[in-house]
Order: C-alpha cells, then structure tokens, then sequence
C-alpha cells in the first residue's frame, strides 16, 4: 500500500528515506534509519514493524543488505503479503517483495538508492522515482522530497495518497524525521513542513543539539 525511497549521499555521509501511502501514518508504518547501519522500508498488505528494526539490527552487527533481508523474510510465513526494502552503509540495497501485494509492484536498485512499491497504478511509477531523484540537482532532502511527487505523477498508489513522510540522517546534524499522518495533500504539506523546517531560527537551534559526530554538544 506504498511507495518508498532509500538512498545514500556518499559524499555527505546522509542517508535518508521518503515514502507515500494511500493509507494512514506512514512515518510510522514504514520507513527507519540508523547511522550505525543504514536505512528501511517495511511495507505491503500485512507490513511488519518487526521486519523494519530486525532487518537495521541485522546490518548494525556486519550483514550486507541482501543477506540481511534473505534471513530476515525466509523466516516468516506472512513474507507473502510484505515488502522490504534495505540499504547499508555501503549503498548496496536489497527488496524482497512477496506475491500477495496487488497487481503492481516491484522494486528498482541502483547504487545508493532502492525503491519499491506495492498497490501502484503502474510500475512506471519507480523508475519515475530513481530518474528524478537522479537527476535532480536539489539538495539530498529535496531530491527524496521531489522523488514522491515524481512517483504521483507517475500514478502513484491506485487509491491516492493520505500520508507522506521524510527521515533523514547525518553525522553531523540532528535527525531530520517529518511525518503527515492524515491530510488530503500529504505531498504538499510535506513539502510545506519541510520549508518550515528549513527556517534560519529553527537551524540556528538544531545547531545546538547533540549530534553523532558530538554526542555531548
């Protein structure tokens, strides 16, 4: 019931994820990240939040993404109705996508990037994604930003959307994680809370907060 973005920048070191769905809170559904392992999307008809963290877990203690997710969906009976999406430290990536996810979906990896989708209009909805987030000349938050609105007019979730959300990490910055849980335009008003979040009063705060590379700032 979503579509998803996990990438990498490695010049910056951020990793970061954006995901849309035609159903509620998908910030808190799907997408999570860690610095100490890199990046996941967990999705589909019957997504698991255990196959998220097991999957980061997994790649924290030295997995690769593909070992990581093989372990992790041969394990379940359920891998059937679910997606998941890795990405490690590397930006090697890794989707297992069971049979039980609509008509239309797929995934799409490249390095420093994974996409992947379930309950989509159309499958020409993620190389809708990869294309724009590639060629875009944004900043890394807005090319993940740009790569959803990209994946809509694409087709998108056959249902539309009612949730949007942005997570992002760096070393040296607090954790970026915007979420609209519930609005007609979730696109947009994920671009409009990000817009806020970019405000000069607001970064001169976050400055001040403990990062990875300054723990005790």
């Amino acid at each position: 019931m979503t579509y998803s973005i996990l990438a990498r920048d490695p010049e910056s070191g951020a990793i970061g994820a954006a995901a849309a769905t035609g159903a509620l809170c998908v910030g808190g559904w799907v997408i999570r990240g860690d610095l100490r392992a890199g990046m996941s999307a967990s999705q589909g008809a019957k997504p698991s939040t255990l196959w998220g963290q097991d999957v980061l877990s997994r790649m924290a203690a030295g997995s690769s993404a593909s070992s990581a997710v093989n372990a992790i969906t041969s394990a379940d009976v359920g891998a059937a109705y679910r997606q998941l999406a890795a990405l490690d430290l590397h930006g090697n990536g890794a989707v297992h996508t069971g049979s039980q996810n609509g008509l239309a979906h797929g995934s799409l990896i490249e390095d420093d990037i994974v996409v992947c989708g379930n309950l989509l209009s159309d499958t020409k909805v993620l190389e809708a994604m990869v294309s724009t987030f590639r060629n875009n000349k944004m900043g890394f938050e807005e090319k993940l930003i740009a790569a959803l609105f990209a994946a809509e007019r694409a087709g998108g979730d056959h249902r539309g959307l009612l949730s949007a959300a942005l997570l992002v990490y760096r070393p040296d910055s607090p954790p970026v994680t915007l979420r609209i849980d519930y609005h007609d335009s979730p696109l947009l008003a994920l671009r409009t809370l990000y817009e806020k979040h970019c405000d000069p009063d607001y970064q001169a705060w976050r400055e001040t907060l403990p990062t990875s590379e300054h723990p005790e700032r």
